[in-house]
């Protein structure tokens, strides 16, 4: 059971903090990231007030930088006095840890079930949803480009991280990423699919 005081804490004074960030990791992404966080939670017999935090917190040091934002995130989450109140310094310490290992490029598995979860969760693969996100971070980032720079940008990024062989490594069984990682490898490896998809999102965004 997840206390009514935390809830409250991390709707009303850390979620509104992603309103500013880029489409990719906006109010949107970080409610899906804690719903499917709080899902995982029931089914690895976890904590679910630690689960909710973990990725309420997880993306927070984008306001410093992108490279090392999960290491600023989870400084912020250790020096947030506030957690205190529902949190052991040892809890404390596993969920900074679990923020810190949430990235899909990380080098090393995550030190703990609570980063397994978060870096599971973060993952969302549903094959659209995740192109329309490469496609909404090239505009926000690179906005002076032009649409056949953006396609080769996503593609890249497509096949670097999602493609067989790609360095994204699925960490839990019971999550919903195996099916919709499979379904996005198909579409990476049809170029003409792919292509066509893209095209389709970068109008609907530039539109926007």
């Amino acid at each position: 059971m997840i206390e009514k005081s935390l809830s409250e804490y991390i709707e009303f004074e850390i979620i509104p903090q992603y309103k500013d960030f880029d489409k990719a990791h906006n109010l949107e992404h970080v409610q899906d990231v804690i719903r499917e966080s709080l899902k995982l939670a029931a089914i690895y017999d976890t904590n679910p007030m630690m689960c909710l935090t973990i990725a309420a917190y997880h993306d927070l040091g984008l306001k410093h930088d992108r490279p090392q934002h999960h290491i600023h995130s989870g400084k912020i989450l250790k020096e947030d006095a506030n957690l205190t109140r529902w949190f052991s310094p040892e809890e404390i310490a596993v969920m900074k840890e679990a923020v810190e290992d949430h990235r899909a490029s990380a080098k090393t598995p995550p030190r703990s079930i609570y980063g397994k979860i978060v870096a599971e969760a973060d993952k969302n693969l549903e094959p659209i949803y995740t192109i329309r996100r490469a496609v909404q971070y090239g505009i926000a980032h690179h906005p002076d480009q032009g649409r056949e720079w953006q396609y080769e940008r996503v593609k890249e990024h497509m096949l670097e991280k999602y493609a067989e062989g790609g360095y994204l490594k699925l960490l839990l069984p019971q999550s919903t990423n195996a099916d919709n990682l499979k379904r996005l490898q198909q579409i990476i490896k049809d170029e003409t699919e792919l292509r066509t998809i893209f095209d389709q999102l970068y109008t609907e965004e530039i539109s926007l």
